[in-house]
């Protein structure tokens, strides 16, 4: 007798359904499992020999063959235990016959029986409700995870023999329910140090930030040591609007697929904030590997990616992110084929002037030769630059400002208005497939970046003396439309063109 019993193979974000089949034929006792599967796989032949033994049951003394279809798509991982075992148990008549194709099963089994967590259920529950299928048995750990896709049955599976009395009729297991609402954000989960209040001086910088927040838009620090830029943008997180339920799921199935989800983080409910160590390599930064995973431009989606000691990555590495600043997505290809993963971040790179970092200090003297700063500079190229909206100084803080006891405006007020800005954009935008400002392509800058004769000139003169790009051209109108959002106007104005201006522009 030949059983089936589904499961799924997670394919960078996407998941693809694992027909598990198993037939006993005679000979010597041998478990054979067919079907590209990796190491991981194989060693599932003796998890499941113990974890049946210790559950009662018993693999069966012949031949059992063990196809995991279709056969030319590599199976990597152990979230096939599970299925494996039901198979073999049906075939072998230690489980009544039942109607398995309205399940999916996974998970991986300990020796004792215990059904370990794995990743990627969330996109794998996101397949069963795409797909029709019914009910979804995952491990107990997962359940969390993947309630928050509507429409399905969960199973929480806890250990096989409760699994086998549960399709066996004799002790159901119960659906997953959930308790809390996990979709609404703790807003005193972020700590209070890193409020806007605190942060002395820097008034440019943070309405930069507060601009960058609204519209989505990339900044670049730089400045001597101490001045505060990590401050600035570790702050950032304390004024980004809340993450809707379906940036949730989006952010969360992300990090699904590579096992930072568990018990205590079931759901991505902050947006993110990724800072990578400059010693970080290519593949850990754009994502990659023989199996393509996300990497930390992709952790960063819908929140931020900062990069500090910008110039001290690796060319490589600053080049690789030309194409997600441009379409917030990165493509990793291989033999096998192509994989999309979602790169919708905000940058927020920050560098010194120079080697020594006080170069154009007008109080500390910089000891670096002139053919160390070109070097130091010239490791960050033009285009990467152009791709960043605004180039903010940020210099020392001088001591009256320091020794201040007055607090600045709190970030709860900051957002407030982030969040009002954010609406306009939405509203804006409900017929589009973007949600901010800084996501616009040529045909809605058109639309929504009208300009008044007063703007044009002013525009055509920055673009003369200030040698800007088409691009650069285009970023500019795109931060004046956050400006004029920020301050409730319909229409750009000079003054918005103006201030975008004075963003853009790096001294050398």
């Amino acid at each position: 007798m030949t059983s089936k019993i589904f499961s799924c193979s997670i394919i960078g974000l996407e998941s693809r359904l694992v027909e598990i089949e198993a037939d006993i034929d005679p000979g010597f006792a041998k478990v054979s499992i067919v079907g590209l599967p990796d190491a991981s796989i194989n060693e599932a032949k003796d998890r499941i020999t113990s974890a049946l033994k210790n559950c009662n049951f018993y693999l069966p003394r012949n031949k059992v063959t063990i196809n995991l279809a279709p056969a030319d798509l590599k199976k990597i991982g152990t979230l096939y235990d599970v299925p494996m075992a039901i198979a073999i148990l049906v075939t072998s008549f230690q489980i009544k016959q039942f109607n398995s194709c309205e399940s999916l099963f996974l998970g991986e089994l300990s020796l004792d029986g215990t059904v370990r967590a794995v990743d990627g259920v969330l996109s794998v529950a996101i397949f069963t409700k795409e797909n029709g299928y019914k009910n979804l048995f995952i491990p107990f750990a997962n359940a969390q995870e993947a309630a928050l896709i509507d429409g399905i049955n969960i199973f929480p599976v806890k250990n096989l023999q409760e699994l086998i009395l549960h399709i066996n009729n004799i002790k159901y297991i119960d659906k997953f329910v959930v308790c809390d609402d996990f979709s609404k954000r703790n807003d005193d989960s972020i700590d209070d140090i890193f409020d806007f209040k605190y942060i002395k001086g820097q008034d440019t910088a943070k309405r930069a930030l507060e601009i960058a927040a609204s519209g989505g838009h990339n900044i670049f620090f730089y400045g001597p040591p101490g001045s505060g830029k990590t401050l600035l943008a570790r702050s950032m997180q304390t004024i980004l609007p809340n993450m809707t339920k379906e940036e949730i799921l989006e952010v969360s199935r992300i990090y699904s697929i590579t096992g930072l989800l568990r018990d205590k983080n079931p759901l991505v409910l902050e947006r993110p904030f990724r800072s990578p160590h400059h010693s970080s390599s290519m593949v850990s930064i754009v994502g990659g590997g023989t199996f393509p995973r996300p990497g930390e431009i992709s952790l960063a989606h819908r929140g931020i990616l900062f990069l500090d000691e910008f110039p001290e990555f690796s060319r490589d590495v600053l080049e690789s992110l030309r194409q997600p600043l441009e379409d917030f997505c990165i493509t990793i290809s291989r033999a096998q084929g192509s994989i999309d993963f979602p790169a919708k971040f905000v940058l927020i790179a920050s560098s010194n002037p120079c080697p020594c970092g006080y170069l154009n200090d007008p109080d500390k003297k910089c000891v670096c030769s002139q053919g160390s700063i070109l070097k130091y500079k010239s490791k960050i190229s033009g285009p990467i630059i152009d791709r960043i909206d605004m180039h903010i100084n940020v210099p020392r803080i001088n001591f009256d400002k320091l020794s201040s006891n007055e607090l600045s405006e709190s970030s709860y007020d900051i957002k407030k208005r982030v969040e009002k800005t954010m609406s306009i954009q939405k509203e804006r935008f409900k017929n589009e497939k973007i949600f901010t400002n800084s996501e616009m392509k040529n045909k809605q800058i058109k639309e929504f970046c009208k300009l008044n004769d007063a703007c044009l000139l002013l525009l055509k003169s920055a673009v003369r003396n200030l040698n800007l790009s088409a691009r650069g051209y285009n970023r500019i109108l795109k931060i004046a439309r956050t400006i004029a959002d920020i301050e409730d106007s319909e229409n750009i104005k000079e003054e918005h063109i103006a201030e975008a201006l004075q963003y853009r522009k790096m001294e050398e």
